[in-house]
Formats: structure tokens, sequence, C-alpha cells
């Protein structure tokens, strides 16, 4: 029976469960070549312990990986992009055929204007601001994301800065690129990062008397008090009918 099971071969979920790699590690995603930077380890489902959760998931130990830098030459326009943006530029990532550009803080308002009003590069749109939160990357545990296209060129890029927890500051794009006014206030109210000269930096989904930002990896999940500021709940007989 033994020997029977060591020629059988491992049905897909057999694979996943004895493979120890992250799901994002270069083997699982094809990519063998590319380094990976360790940021922290993740224990059981979405951090969360002693739930009762009988799935196995409570057992969950996995790392935090980030993929590393990249090597010249990138490929394609990517070279083309990185020189315009040299020597600003901390570090390059391509994971998954898209390019991040990493780079500190302070050259963040430079990086923007060149990549709005450089003719070779001409990235028009800021689509978006996202916030991360790495608490195992001392020093740099948030992360600001920027999005941008070029609708000259039909280009998309990222760009990434950090910031410590201890000093949770970075420039606003708002006056070069006025659409991150929302993405900003967004990720100060998830994240806590302070957009330093955004014109009016306050709460977009949460109350403005809320304590703390819900999408850090240190927020309390769950048991949260609800809080009903003047609402009323109707008798039943006088509730809308879903029917």
């Amino acid at each position: 029976m033994s020997d029977e099971k060591a020629d059988k071969p491992e049905t897909a979920v057999e694979q996943r469960a004895t493979d120890q790699s992250p799901e994002n590690a270069p083997e699982a995603l094809g990519e063998p070549g590319l380094e990976i930077r360790a940021v922290g380890e993740r224990r059981g489902m979405f951090g969360v312990q002693g739930s009762g959760d009988t799935s196995g998931y409570g057992g969950l130990v996995a790392p935090v990986v980030l993929p590393g830098a990249a090597q010249r030459p990138y490929g394609g326009w990517f070279d083309g992009v990185a020189d315009r943006l040299d020597p600003l530029i901390e570090q390059v990532v391509i994971h998954r055929g898209e390019i991040t550009f990493h780079v500190r803080r302070e050259h963040l308002l430079e990086i923007a204007q060149k990549l709005r009003d450089d003719p070779d590069l001409r990235f028009e749109l800021l689509s978006g601001v996202s916030g991360v939160h790495y608490p195992g990357d001392a020093g740099r545990e948030l992360h600001a994301v920027y999005h941008f296209m070029s609708f000259t060129w039909n280009r998309r890029i990222r760009v990434e800065v950090a910031a410590p927890d201890a000093d949770p500051h970075v420039p606003s794009l708002v006056p070069i690129y006025p659409a991150a006014d929302w993405h900003e206030r967004e990720t100060w109210d998830m994240f806590g990062l302070q957009f330093d000269g955004h014109p009016a930096l306050t709460r977009i989904l949460m109350p403005d008397d809320w304590p703390g930002h819900p999408q850090r990896k240190d927020y309390p999940l769950g048991g949260i008090p609800v809080e009903y500021k003047g609402a009323s709940v109707p008798p039943p007989d006088q509730r809308r009918s879903y029917n």
C-alpha cells in the first residue's frame, strides 16, 4: 500500500499543502530569477489567533516577503523611463511584468513633477494612491503606492515611498496631481499616513472622531463597539419590505 502511494502523483491540494513557499515567492510565480526580501512573519489567518478556528488556518505560519530589486537591462520601455528618473530612484522592482520605482519621500515631489512634465514621460494621470502597512519592515513600516498612466505612450507604472511609524509623513501630490486629493484622504483615514501640504487632510470613510486607522495590521479585528448617533429603528410592522 505504501509503495502504491509513493508512485501515485500528488493532487493539487496535496501539493499546495506540502509546498512551504509563500504564494508570492518567485518559484510560485514562475519567476525563478527574482530575489525576495523577508519583512515579517504571518501567523494565523489575517493575523488572528485564539479564535477557535478548526479549519487549520489558526496554525498557519508563513513568511511575509517582498520582491527584491531588479537588475538592468529591465527590458522594453522600462529602461527608458528609468533613465529619465535616475538618480532619484532608490530601487526598481519588476514583478509579474509590472514595474515599480521605489523612491525616497524627499524626492517624491521632484519625481512626480518629472513624470508629468517631461515630454519623454508624459504620465498625465495619477489614477490612485494606496497605503500598505508592514509592521516587520523596521523603519519602513508604512508605504504609499502611486499608480501613474501615460495616455501619450500608453504606459503604466507604480511609484512607492516608505515612512517609519514614528514619522509617518509623506509630501502631498495634490499640487501636481489634483486627483490625489481624495485618495490621500482615504490613505490617511485607513493607514495614518500624513500627507504634508494636502489642502484638507480629513477622514473620508470613517467618522471624524473615530480612533485609529482600520486597515493597519495592528488594528484590532472584531469587538469594535458600534455607535448609533441619533438613529432609530422602526417597529417591525413599519419597516421596509424587500419581498
